[in-house]
């Protein structure tokens, strides 16, 4: 099989788990050296080792990214040592505090906000410079309650709406210097970790796909806007949702 990314570097944050951790593991397997990144050193470590334990190349860099910019430019600067220049950059990590807006407190706000938006803003202000002039990749992550609102969501889906508005942005500001930005929608996803019913799983009723995703379906979508495949996307969200966003399935 072609490694759609061999030779090429990836940094994605948020990736000792669930839909980072299924991305990275994709894009080592299509020949990406990859930076694993997260805040815990043992889950990170693990991953780093079963890439290299299927013949994949990847390091670890711990980050903690609380939307301070210093701390989104010391990843940079850090996954920057590792591999010597960043190809492609997945803005993955994201925090989701259960809470209504009655119920959302100021610090919890910022603390949302900080990580969901600022840190990527921040990382990719980092970033980007290097890839100016020599080609590059930003992958960031949308989520279907962006658009299709619930009651339960106002806070999370808001930074979400606000990572797929800067998608657009990103692409106008930096396409003509060489570099694609896109985002990825993904709908209800439940780890393979999870045990017990899904709360999410209600949400997946009436669409066409009937069910919860995996995360490699996330990761299947990275790869191809990574890839040269996706040369000719930009500025775009693709839904990866089962359905829920675009399409209702009437019981007849």
């Amino acid at each position: 099989m072609a490694q759609r990314l061999k030779g090429r570097t990836a940094l994605i944050t948020g990736s000792t788990s669930n839909i980072g951790k299924a991305i990275a593991l994709a894009f080592a397997a299509e020949g990406a050296h990859v930076v694993v990144s997260g805040r815990d050193d043992t889950r990170g470590t693990a991953v780093v080792d079963q890439i290299r334990e299927q013949g994949g190349q990847a390091d670890f860099a711990r980050a903690d990214l609380d939307g301070t910019a210093a701390a989104s430019h010391a990843l940079a600067e850090e996954a920057t040592k590792l591999v010597g220049r960043i190809d492609i950059l997945v803005n993955n990590a994201g925090i989701y505090p259960p809470s209504t807006t009655a119920t959302t407190e100021e610090d919890t706000f910022d603390r949302v906000y900080g990580v969901n938006v600022k840190a990527p803003f921040f990382l990719t202000q980092a970033v980007v410079p290097q890839m100016i002039g020599k080609g590059g990749v930003i992958i960031n992550l949308g989520s279907w309650i962006a658009r299709l609102g619930i009651g339960v969501s106002s806070l999370y889906s808001s930074t979400k709406g606000a990572m797929e508005t800067l998608t657009r942005a990103w692409a106008a500001e930096f396409g003509p210097q060489g570099i694609r930005v896109n985002a990825i929608s993904p709908g209800v996803i439940v780890s393979p970790d999870h045990v017990g019913d899904h709360p999410g799983e209600v949400m997946m009723q009436g669409t066409p796909a009937g069910r919860s995703g995996h995360p490699d379906a996330i990761a299947n979508a990275a790869v191809y806007l990574a890839s040269d495949d996706a040369e000719f996307v930009h500025g775009t969200v693709i839904d990866v949702d089962g359905g829920r966003t675009g399409v209702a399935v009437i019981a007849v």
